[in-house]
């Protein structure tokens, strides 16, 4: 989907930001799509390596259907390199294992009729990158969608204008892994561009998306005051109603040096994103804290009480908090 032919047997592919100019023979940045004849083929349709049911609070969605399960999907692949991927065996496959594609074959219609026979709500596509997967994506969602299923992407934003509006037709929901706000940073260690990631979650809220925001807060990389105060402000900008989970990191794949986040850390973030005037900011992969749960913008009543990705109470009244009846902004009803 969403490319075109160039001169001399070359593509662009217009997924993803990068844009891709593959000559015949050549993979994109992606490693799962390739030119071959003058044509993009992808090498994942419907070839997973990964389906689970989970807790839609994983994703994390907080104000997305609380408290239900999400039947969770992922090809191989990714757009972006990062060091400190956690689930860099199957998102960096193609680059690691020589090109090797893994996953099984599995029908779309299959897909959405496991997840309604375990009572999920929605269907994420998660684990991986989206995008790099989008055909399976769009064929997997729009059958949710005539099934009365939610759909959603965990995704990096990398998507293109282009892709955003195409996805905005079966998606419902999206968690944007914000990795920062340092386009050098971007660069190095994702292999990206800042710009390209702010676009992409910009073209998902004109969409009509409902988006909630994470960033990683990695020690040495992401975490200076300056850095998270611009990006709390810009977030702020977008809309102060977007959620923003901020999360531990746990030392993996290449980054098992850099320590854990320190709570503290996690503390100083929460405090910024507060005074930047956004109204949920949330703490993530640190169970426990009190900042797992959401209150009311307007009077900081507690109205969804939460336990790492378990929903204690939740007293939304059609998303009104049942103290002073001020709407929470989020999607509460899978009607």
């Amino acid at each position: 989907m969403l490319w075109t032919p160039l001169g001399g047997g070359a593509v662009r592919c217009g997924l993803c930001a990068h844009r891709c100019r593959i000559a015949e023979g050549a993979e994109g940045i992606c490693r799962v799509r390739v030119n071959s004849g003058g044509a993009l083929f992808t090498l994942v349709k419907y070839r997973l390596v990964a389906a689970h049911v989970d807790p839609i609070e994983k994703k994390p969605l907080f104000h997305f259907l609380p408290g239900t399960t999400s039947y969770s999907i992922a090809t191989a692949g990714c757009n972006f390199r990062c060091d400190y991927c956690q689930n860099w065996a199957i998102s960096q496959a193609p680059r690691l294992d020589a090109g090797e594609i893994p996953g099984e074959e599995v029908r779309p219609a299959d897909v959405v009729t496991d997840a309604v026979r375990r009572r999920c709500a929605s269907v994420s596509c998660t684990y991986t990158e989206p995008t790099v997967y989008f055909e399976t994506a769009e064929a997997v969602g729009t059958l949710a969608r005539g099934a009365g299923l939610k759909t959603v992407f965990v995704t990096n934003g990398y998507l293109t204008p282009e892709a955003a509006a195409r996805a905005a037709s079966f998606l419902d929901a999206a968690n944007v892994d914000l990795k920062g706000f340092n386009d050098r940073a971007y660069r190095r260690v994702c292999g990206a561009t800042l710009k390209g990631v702010l676009t992409g979650l910009e073209a998902l809220l004109a969409g009509g998306v409902w988006v909630e925001v994470t960033t990683l807060v990695v020690p040495g990389l992401n975490d200076s005051e300056a850095e998270l105060s611009a990006l709390a402000a810009h977030l702020a900008g977008l809309g102060r109603h977007i959620p923003w989970h901020v999360s531990r990191f746990h030392p993996d794949f290449r980054r098992e040096a850099t320590p854990p986040t320190p709570e503290a850390t996690l503390e100083r973030v929460l405090a910024l994103g507060r005074a930047a005037g956004l109204h949920h900011v949330y703490v993530g992969n640190l169970p426990g804290h009190a900042a797992e749960s959401t209150r009311c913008p307007s009077c900081e009543t507690m109205v969804i009480e939460r336990a790492g990705f378990r929903v204690l109470s939740n007293r939304l009244a059609g998303g009104r908090c049942p103290a002073c009846g001020t709407q929470v902004r989020g999607v509460w009803d899978a009607a």
